[in-house]
């Protein structure tokens, strides 16, 4: 089964918690502090790998998490980093943000790696928050928590050739014929519902890779049909080989099916109008198909498009065919890589400030912002000493004269993050 969009679930590791922790041996009664570290939780990390070539595997497992960092613990020992977990795709899969649809990851490169999400932080343990005067702190550092996502998986073929043309005029046929490929290949519209691969022996050059792209209509460049899924895989092909039936079974005059398919290219996305393309007038094995193939050939190559005449049944004129498309991969540039043209994702900033405050009912504060998050992981408020820091660190920072230019009075709740107290002088 060919599968080229899933949307999965990715999760990083959170850090590990610092300790708290006071040495402690024979005939030391008040070491100092020694809570070790928490580990960094673990990344995730997306692989291109040449081995695979559809997401079906994804169709089952939709969740992805790393392996959040360990705890730390007394004697500074730092808690072990938590294991990042890595991600096959194929080549070719464009990582998408699904809320905002723009890119988070373009895998073009075959074994390119991408570190998506970046693990949580590790808390500091309580001897790092030690001072002149506070020589016995009682609080650690929480750990960070890392990003999650709902992201979209869309595989793009990357391929040298691409067959292109209206359903049924032998596409599959051709494929069949010069590659490795087997594909289904019957005589009704949209036999092929799914790009098929095959790799042509070259006795002119290097190699190469054809994709049979299933067949377009008119309007599958605004989603007619299946236009769009298989639009996209025409994005990253090199060459294109217009594949039309010169016999015209079906009384269409080739060469308004060859507009057709042209405009639907031009208007999905207008660099595809700068491709190389070869025109194959396939049929040509009946005899009504002479008359077209000079039309065709009459229309086209004054503008440069060569046109050749083939029989995919038949097994004739496909070695002229594949000649001259080994002749353009030869001169084409080696690394020229079409990825894809999009708005990159950033994470968004959520206020300049460094902390903001609103309130859903009276009597209720809630204060948000990067640098009060990690505050709340220094914090112990159980402890008088803790909740001291506390209330210095509110004061410092101008939360406490934000929260009274807001109207704030004692007995009032104010909730930061999972920290939730009652408002005092």
């Amino acid at each position: 089964m060919f599968i080229d969009r899933v949307k999965i679930h990715i999760k990083g590791g959170s850090g590990g918690n610092g300790a708290v922790s006071f040495y402690r041996a024979k005939y030391i009664t008040n070491g100092g502090p020694d809570g070790g570290d928490g580990g960094k939780g673990g990344d995730v990390i997306f692989i291109a790998d040449e081995g695979l070539n559809t997401l079906v595997d994804f169709r089952y497992k939709k969740t992805f998490s790393a392996q959040s960092g360990a705890n730390g613990s007394k004697r500074n020992c730092t808690g072990a980093d938590g294991e990042s977990i890595i991600i096959k795709v194929p080549v070719g899969t464009v990582i998408r943000e699904a809320a905002s649809n723009k890119v988070m990851a373009d895998m073009v490169k075959p074994g390119e790696s991408k570190t998506i999400i970046k693990g949580g932080k590790g808390g500091k343990g309580n001897q790092h928050f030690a001072t002149a005067t506070r020589q016995a702190p009682r609080y650690a550092e929480k750990g960070r928590p890392s990003k999650e996502y709902d992201v979209i998986l869309e595989l793009k073929l990357i391929a040298d050739v691409g067959l292109i043309g209206l359903p049924n005029v032998g596409k599959s046929t051709l494929l069949s014929m010069v590659t490795n490929a087997n594909p289904k290949i019957a005589n009704y519209h949209f036999t092929t519902l799914s790009p098929n691969l095959g790799v042509v022996r070259s006795r002119w050059g290097d190699d190469f890779v054809m994709a049979d792209i299933p067949g377009l209509i008119e309007g599958a460049s605004e989603g007619a049909g299946l236009g769009h899924e298989f639009l996209r895989h025409v994005e990253r092909t090199k060459v294109f080989i217009h594949v039309v039936d010169g016999a015209a079974l079906e009384g269409i005059d080739p060469i308004s099916n060859i507009k057709k398919i042209n405009n639907e290219l031009k208007k999905y996305n207008q660099n595809l109008s700068d491709r190389p393309m070869i025109i194959a007038c396939n049929k040509m094995d009946i005899p009504e198909a002479a008359e077209n193939y000079k039309k065709i050939k009459a229309e086209y190559e004054p503008n440069g498009v060569k046109v050749f005449p083939i029989s995919a049944a038949a097994n004739t004129g496909l070695d002229e065919l594949l000649k001259a498309v080994a002749d353009i991969l030869k001169d084409y540039p080696q690394d020229i890589v079409f990825e894809e043209d999009f708005d990159e994702f950033t994470e968004e900033i959520t206020a300049s400030e460094p902390f903001r405050i609103h309130q859903p009912y009276k009597g209720y504060y809630i204060v948000e912002g990067t640098g009060v998050e990690k505050m709340i992981g220094y914090t112990n408020i159980d402890t008088e000493k803790g909740f001291a820091f506390f209330q210095k660190y509110l004061r410092d920072k101008g939360i406490i004269k934000a929260l009274e230019e807001r109207g704030i009075n004692e007995g009032d709740t104010v909730k930061i993050y999972d920290l939730e107290f009652e408002f005092y002088h």
